[in-house]
């Protein structure tokens, strides 16, 4: 399998008077795939499944949420013949692992999913050649290493599923949690306790975008400090249950 670039150089290769056995030593792709593609351009972008190279309908909420979950516990690896998708979650919690297995299979219905243990962790993985098309963050280091910037499209998605989006950035790199303060009401100190949800990501970047996010959601949000974004009131908290969810 050759992935769409490959693909696209071979036919301006011989669109420009290259024959095919100069196209293949140019490409390493053989004579009789350059043949087919020279006969139908389109027909092998048909088989690939993928949103970008065959205009294939993609579940717009689940690649938000799997969008969200990339950016928070993600990364993509290339291997000889594909890259591997890889989404890190917690052992612990059985329902984010069936998730992002699901939404996996959601954007991409023909390819399969694999769960591989390490101790704390499963990896919810899947194999495919266009996984960059769909994240086209990918880049070499770290993410808050890089500019982390959405595409077009991939803003039109986000703006259009917020929630999801939200899901897959909370799920991975938030936590629910119970804070409490103590306060002194006619003379007798009282303790508070309530919920808050908090999202930590070391990228400026990826921060900005789950304000962003919570903004379109209509969920109030503070910056509690360097690296983390708190939605703490009362209404706010609800509305963010609302949306995403348990995490467990």
């Amino acid at each position: 399998m050759h992935d769409a670039s490959t693909r696209h150089l071979a036919l301006a290769l011989l669109e420009q008077g290259l024959t095919l056995s100069q196209a293949s030593r140019e490409t390493g792709v053989s004579r009789s795939t350059l043949r087919a593609w020279r006969s139908d351009p389109r027909a092998t972008e048909r088989g690939t499944g993928c949103h970008l190279c065959a205009s294939v309908p993609l579940d717009a909420p689940a690649y938000a949420a799997l969008l969200g979950y990339y950016l928070g516990d993600g990364c993509l690896s290339r291997a000889q013949r594909y890259w591997a998708l890889r989404v890190s979650c917690d052992a612990k919690l059985p329902g984010i692992i069936d998730d992002v297995a699901r939404l996996i299979t959601a954007v991409r219905p023909t390819g399969r999913v694999f769960r591989i243990r390490a101790p704390g962790v499963v990896v919810v993985q899947s194999h495919w050649q266009h996984w960059t098309c769909l994240f086209p963050q990918h880049g070499p280091g770290r993410k808050h290493q890089r500019p982390i910037v959405l595409e077009d499209w991939q803003r039109a998605i986000v703006e259009e599923q917020p929630g999801p989006f939200l899901r897959g950035l909370f799920h991975s790199d938030g936590c629910r949690a119970r804070n409490w303060a103590r306060r002194t009401v006619a003379g007798v100190p009282k303790r508070y306790d309530y919920p808050r949800w908090q999202f930590t990501n070391v990228s400026t970047d990826i921060r900005e975008l789950c304000c962003w996010a919570l903004d379109m959601a209509e969920v109030p949000w503070r910056q509690s400090n360097a690296t983390t974004i708190s939605v703490s009131r009362r209404e706010a908290v609800a509305r963010l249950d609302e949306l995403i969810g348990p995490k467990r």
